[in-house]
């Protein structure tokens, strides 16, 4: 079963302990990202949850947006670096690797404190940035075994090389976060000795000082904090490089929309703007908010009902005696798509022009639709999700792309390298850009890039 009904969707996701990832999709998330946040349900998440969330509001994300600045920065450089000055057109650039390489960067010092040196180049690649890119790499490769692995328990008895070399990467990443975590623990023991507050701002810092603050039943332990290691290196950087290169994308096709943008960031005069002021560029919230509703870095999930329900519907369906009805029942073990996608572009919901990239939409005097009642967390959209396990980093995520945005549209002036029809997502983990006509190159997103000059 699929919906985009806001009713259903609210329901849905406000009872998350019966509709629960399926056993398949658990056992993908787990190779990937551990037994972390994203793996856990039922009382084990709510208490993951509770323990997590302070180091996710908005007044830790505003201590860390210096960070996304500067990586920013640093992108601009480099890239800068790579144009040349005798096309006119600009330089192919492939937007999304450069953009990777930044969130990673920022993931590693804003959630650990720890520096992958990836935008560096005069750095070789350090440990845990080997074993992250073999991790992700494995985890995503196709094979007919791993799709019976996926969905028949039974075959995962079957030893293979790709299994063995995941486990043996994953134990090098928890030797890699047992270092973090005492880092982490350190740093907070130190915050609390000075009874000056906690120096280290980072996700894992945070994570450990709420954490002691729990008592015995409720504390994580060390292995359920190391679980969030994947979790946040590749929750937090691939979902946000992937997000702002389809920005990039709709700007490059909407060169009116780009110009208007780059005078708002012009305004400020600095290159390290703070998250209030990031968050009073108004046109700026609004290009991400449309550019997230467009173009979801996860545009649908999956849900596997635990019992028999009844799901209420806002718009009702009629069946084959005329009759209306406002709700629907499923049995226990029916699939549920969460369509996170079409709700964002639904006519009915956002109006005949649901499918165009028209960040104006989002002001309030355009007197365009915005659908009410979406059970999302942000943005009057799905983007996020919604309910109790609504993505948690949304406010980091959303901070992170406007500093990325802020400091390319100054510096840039970006163009489609290639047909826009030739641009087309492939879903992995999160929905990355391919190019059609390029199919070895895997996921890329080529844009001609030139400085811009006032």
């Amino acid at each position: 079963m699929a919906t985009k009904d806001n009713r259903a969707l609210a329901h849905i996701l406000a009872h998350s302990d019966i509709y629960q990832k399926p056993d398949h999709m658990r056992h993908a998330i787990s190779h990937i990202l551990g037994k972390g946040l994203l793996f856990a349900t039922g009382d084990e998440h709510r208490r993951q949850r509770k323990i997590m969330n302070p180091a996710f509001g908005p007044a830790q994300i505003k201590a860390l947006t210096g960070v996304f600045t500067e990586k920013a920065n640093v992108l601009r450089d480099r890239i800068s670096g790579c144009l040349s000055s005798e096309n006119n057109e600009g330089t192919r650039v492939d937007m999304l690797s450069w953009l990777s390489k930044a969130t990673l960067d920022v993931i590693g010092q804003a959630g650990f404190n720890y520096r992958f040196n990836n935008l560096d180049p005069s750095l070789p690649p350090n440990e845990l940035n080997v074993l992250f890119t073999e991790l992700t790499t494995s985890s995503q490769e196709f094979s007919i075994l791993k799709t019976l692995q996926e969905f028949f328990p039974i075959f995962r008895l079957i030893p293979t090389e790709r299994e063995k070399q995941i486990a043996r990467t994953q134990k090098a990443l928890d030797e890699v976060g047992q270092e973090l975590l005492t880092a982490a623990k350190a740093e907070a023991a130190a915050g609390e000795t000075t009874g000056s507050g906690l120096e280290g701002r980072d996700l894992l810092t945070l994570l450990v000082k709420a954490n002691q603050q729990q008592g015995a039943a409720q504390k994580l332990s060390d292995d359920d904090v190391l679980g969030q290691v994947p979790t946040f290196l590749i929750a937090g950087h691939e979902t946000t490089s992937t997000a702002t290169s389809w920005t990039l994308f709709a700007l490059a096709q909407h060169h009116t929309v780009q110009s208007r943008l780059r005078e708002e960031c012009l305004s400020l005069s600095t290159d390290t703007p703070t998250m209030d002021q990031l968050d009073k560029l108004n046109y700026l919230q609004c290009v991400v908010r449309e550019a997230m509703r467009l173009y979801p870095p996860v545009p649908c999930t999956l849900r596997r009902a635990m019992q028999d329900d009844i799901i209420p519907l806002e718009e009702p369906f009629v069946d084959t005696n005329g009759v209306e009805h406002y709700s629907f029942g499923i049995p226990k073990g029916t699939d549920v798509i969460i369509m996170i996608s079409p709700s964002n572009s639904a006519p009915d919901f956002w109006g005949p022009d649901a499918a165009s990239f028209r960040p104006e939409r989002w002001e309030a005097d355009s007197g365009s639709p915005i659908p009410e009642g979406v059970p999302g967390v942000w943005g009057n959209q799905m983007s996020f999700l919604g309910g109790t396990r609504g993505c948690i980093g949304y406010r980091f995520a959303v901070v992170e792309m406007k500093a990325l945005l802020y400091a390319l549209i100054r510096a840039f002036e970006f163009d489609l390298a290639v047909p826009a029809a030739h641009i087309v997502p492939k879903v992995s983990l999160v929905a990355n850009p391919t190019v059609s006509s390029e199919p070895a190159v895997g996921q890329q997103m080529p844009l001609l890039v030139k400085p811009f000059h006032a």
